[in-house]
């Protein structure tokens, strides 16, 4: 299996990158990596001995910042090195991509390298989220901020495809994310919506879901546009690092804080990395023709190392072939 990185993209990039890299062929003897990128910066965080024949590099000058105008980029920046790094998978040099860079640059070589499979409108980013006993699926979480009801149609089916498939879920539990349960709660988009899905054959679909239920609920799939998804992950991010930093200074105000906390330190642990998306990696972009794995802007070694790992998943799980096969797509795309 060989999956391509692109060594270039994200904030700590190519250190955390590259390490992460070596992290997973070191826990994965089945991995072949390519690094795809600046040949020379790539080389300065190899480790002195490394088995050459499963990690390679594949050198391109060009690099998409963060702050760059996605379909902008693309155009201009031919030789980039996610754009560089789809195009492997599309020629069939590599099964799966990988990238904590400019996440529109990722999506737009995606769409255009990859293509959208048939009977997918929008493809849309599937976010595992912790929840307190198993995690959910987010979906769409930030790729689509104006969609129709069809669109998040094929969102649910999509995410139940992978919860399924991936995430190992019998008969996911499927809920469109609205202000209410009743199903004239929502604005006319979630209305719309809700009315598809009830006629929806193939997918179990339990009705709205209301915030406090995200994490708690008994629902596996969230359904929404990317517009509400991003708000969704940004608030659950910034308020588990606000928890965390009440809790430090509270523990830390006087002597007795300080023994408790050194006693309850172990639970603590368990805690944040239950909390920590760097467990998890990665989400796929769901409905192109390919694997494309998009990282957090901030990704450190050990998330993509566990990115890396999800794309292996996805490869070893057939997930493209999966949704191509899904009997709940309809026909050609249309948008």
């Amino acid at each position: 299996m060989r999956i391509v990185i692109d060594a270039m993209g994200g904030d700590n990039a190519p250190k955390e990158i590259v390490q992460g890299a070596i992290q997973a062929l070191n826990s994965d003897q089945e991995l072949e990596l390519i690094l795809v990128g600046q040949e020379r910066a790539i080389a300065e965080f190899l480790p002195e001995k490394f088995d050459s024949e499963r990690l390679s590099i594949h050198h391109c000058e060009e690099v998409i910042a963060m702050d760059e105008q996605p379909a902008l980029a693309y155009r201009k920046k031919k030789n980039a090195s996610i754009t560089v790094a789809t195009r492997l998978v599309k020629e069939k040099k590599g099964d799966a991509v990988v990238s904590a860079g400019n996440t529109g640059a990722q999506m737009v070589a995606a769409l255009f390298g990859l293509g959208r499979l048939p009977g997918i409108d929008r493809p849309a980013i599937g976010t595992v989220m912790p929840g307190l006993t198993e995690p959910k699926l987010l979906l769409d979480a930030g790729a689509n901020t104006n969609c129709r009801p069809e669109h998040l149609v094929q969102f649910a089916v999509m995410g139940g495809v992978y919860a399924e498939k991936i995430l190992g879920i019998s008969q996911p539990r499927i809920g469109l994310v609205s202000n209410g349960t009743e199903p004239s709660k929502g604005n006319e988009l979630t209305q719309k919506t809700y009315e598809l899905l009830q006629k929806k054959s193939g997918i179990n679909f339990i009705g709205n879901v209301e915030g406090r239920e995200f994490l708690s609920g008994e629902v596996d799939v969230l359904v929404c546009d990317g517009f509400v998804g991003n708000i969704i992950l940004k608030v659950l991010e910034g308020t588990a690092g606000s928890i965390f930093t009440v809790l430090k200074e509270e523990l830390q105000k006087n002597t007795r804080s300080k023994a408790g906390a050194f006693l309850l330190l172990p639970a603590f642990k368990r805690i944040k990395a239950r909390m920590d998306y760097t467990e998890y990696g990665g989400a796929p972009l769901l409905g192109v023709k390919g694997i494309s794995i998009i990282c957090h802007g901030s990704s450190n070694a050990y998330a993509i190392q566990n990115a890396i790992r999800m794309a292996s998943l996805c490869v070893n799980k057939n997930m493209v072939q999966a949704l191509q096969e899904s009997t709940c797509l309809d026909g050609e795309a249309n948008d």
